[in-house]
């Protein structure tokens, strides 16, 4: 069997102008980077569609995978295959977990975006850019204080933090400024992955860059010594960090194996951010697309739940059909069973582990949304486990297709395909999405809707920090915005080790903090990280060039 990179490298792929050409956009109006990846000026898109969203999710993630991103892609083709002019529209990979464990973002198997390679490692440089616009606004702000202060900013109340693109534990937590006076005043800093930087965030939710430039500046960084809020904008660097991100607000388009376009852009996490592709690029598809295939990162609890109550509340978009991805290993995980026992057909793990999906899907009815799951098909899966997931379904009114995108590409989406649009059909001019709570609420109960409503929580308790700092966050008039909640992506809950459907548990916020330019209020749970370790083996162990030739790299 070929590998994700084998299968990648052999494949043809076609100059980026030419799949250009299929959403009528101009080579002209290309910016290109080399043959195969070009960005695209929103401006010069002449088409005025207004095409439908198709949101794909998933259950609570396990070692074991799900394939999100591979059905994305593959559901992408499939929907092509039936002449339904689609684009899909995709995160980018952060460059840490592709050097750590977790993997890229370009799908796998024969559902994929290439060049695969590329888009991994470096593409176009927008993460680049955001790691520059970032650590720029921590520079300028040091040494505001270094030359004078006249903010008076409190060196001991700076929130903004310096970041990398890279899993890098020994940064968490840093002392800068030593060396002496010419060197800055002494303090304790911290470094966040690139995904998790509020630049990033910016970035997906911003419609232009005049509205870029405004959420730039309205980013808080640190605090006076009169406890005020200090701005980007009161260091005068929205300008700078304007002209460092021009190029990276623009879209990058590139293809799929079977040489649909794909729109490529930004790569917040979903469980410290709120794992969804750029705006730009989402309305971008929508413009040039009858069907925009995106996902939200990790399972619905995260990237789903952020989608609709952040990214759709921002942006009027609204989701016409959810795809649930499932798979019969993850399931049989969350029922119990280790990893290196997957292979052998377990029933009875099948079917304890389903109410994991099974409250998944209880999330997206209470969108008012319509879904179907589909069921990535591993190779392990006996016929007896397909079945009893079927009946499963068909017991309980749940639309379901098994998915063999991975092994067939678009061949293998045919009938997922085919049933998300007739679910869209069904509830066509019937789309009474909505959102899960209020903006009135106060940050307490928008949280405290979320852990109960979305997670199952029992209680949500607060630490003396949080409470204090949601009170902060009332009088400066940040209360109304909606909550991005950082917690672990294993499990409903905010302990990693409680698989399936746990009930009856505490969820815990230790911590609340402003992201005022990209518009939320980020509530950090249990004992999440913004910035990830690398394992004991990492990927990058078995990364290689051979004879000119990437190995190992998936």
């Amino acid at each position: 069997m070929l590998s994700d990179l084998e299968i990648a490298q052999q494949a043809e792929i076609k100059p980026v102008k030419e799949i250009a050409k299929k959403l009528n956009i101009d080579e002209d109006d290309l910016e290109f980077y080399g043959k195969y990846k070009a960005k695209i000026d929103p401006k010069a898109i002449k088409s005025n569609k207004n095409g439908k969203v198709i949101l794909v999710t998933a259950i609570s993630p396990t070692p074991a995978g799900e394939g999100k991103s591979t059905t994305t892609i593959g559901l992408s083709d499939a929907l092509n295959k039936l002449n339904y002019n689609t684009i899909v529209a995709l995160r980018e990979p952060s460059f840490g977990p592709v050097m750590g464990v977790k993997g890229g973002a370009t799908g796998g198997g024969y559902a994929q975006v290439i060049p695969m390679e590329d888009i991994n490692l470096h593409f176009t440089g927008d993460f680049h850019a955001i790691t520059t616009a970032n650590n720029a606004i921590a520079a300028m702000l040091d040494n505001h204080i270094h030359q004078g202060n006249k903010l008076g900013i409190d060196p001991t109340r700076i929130i903004w933090h310096r970041c990398l693109d890279m899993n890098d534990r020994a940064l968490r937590s840093v002392i800068v400024g030593l060396g002496g006076s010419s060197n800055g005043q002494p303090r304790e800093d911290h470094f966040d992955i690139t995904v998790a930087s509020e630049v990033m965030a910016v970035l997906c939710l911003s419609k232009d860059m005049d509205d870029f430039k405004e959420r730039i500046g309205r980013i808080v960084v640190a605090y006076t010594y009169d406890k005020l809020p200090v701005t980007v904008k009161d260091l005068n660097a929205v300008g700078a960090v304007a002209v460092i991100m021009k190029d990276a607000l623009k879209p990058n388009l590139v293809q799929t194996l079977e040489h649909n376009p794909a729109l490529i852009h930004g790569g917040p996490f979903a469980n410290i951010a709120h794992g969804c592709n750029s705006v730009i690029a989402t309305k971008s598809a929508i413009k040039l697309a009858d069907y925009v295939v995106t996902e939200a990162g990790f399972g619905a609890d995260l990237g789903a739940e952020k989608f609709f109550d952040i990214k759709c509340r921002q942006t009027g978009i609204k989701p016409s059909c959810v795809v649930m991805v499932a798979t019969i290993r993850a399931l049989k995980m969350h029922g119990g069973v280790l990893k290196e026992d997957l292979k052998e057909e377990n029933v009875l793990a099948l079917k304890k582990g389903i109410v994991n999906l099974e409250k998944h899907i209880e999330n997206i009815k209470k969108y008012n949304l319509p879904y179907v799951i589909a069921i990535n098909k591993f190779y392990t899966d006996t016929q007896n486990e397909i079945d009893v997931l079927e009946k499963w379904a068909k017991e309980n009114n749940h639309p379901i297709s098994l998915s063999e995108v991975f092994t067939k590409g678009s061949e293998g989406g045919i009938d997922l395909a085919k049933k998300v649009i007739n679910e869209i059909n069904l509830h066509d001019g019937a789309n009474t999405f909505k959102f899960i709570y209020d903006s009135e609420a106060s940050i307490k109960d928008k949280i405290t809707t979320i852990a109960k409503e979305i997670y199952g929580a029992a209680n949500v308790e607060f630490s003396s920090q949080a409470k204090t700092e949601m009170s902060k966050f009332k009088k400066y008039g940040w209360d109304k915005l909606p909550v991005c909640m950082a917690k672990t992506q294993y499990s409903f809950s905010d302990n990693p080790k409680l698989l399936g459907r746990p009930e009856g548990f505490t969820l815990t916020i230790r911590e609340i903090k402003p992201s005022i330019g990209a518009g939320f209020i980020v509530a950090l749970t249990g004992d999440i990280m913004t910035m990830p370790g690398l394992p004991k083996e990492p990927a990058a162990n078995n990364m290689d060039i051979v004879d000119g030739k990437t190995v190992g790299l998936f």
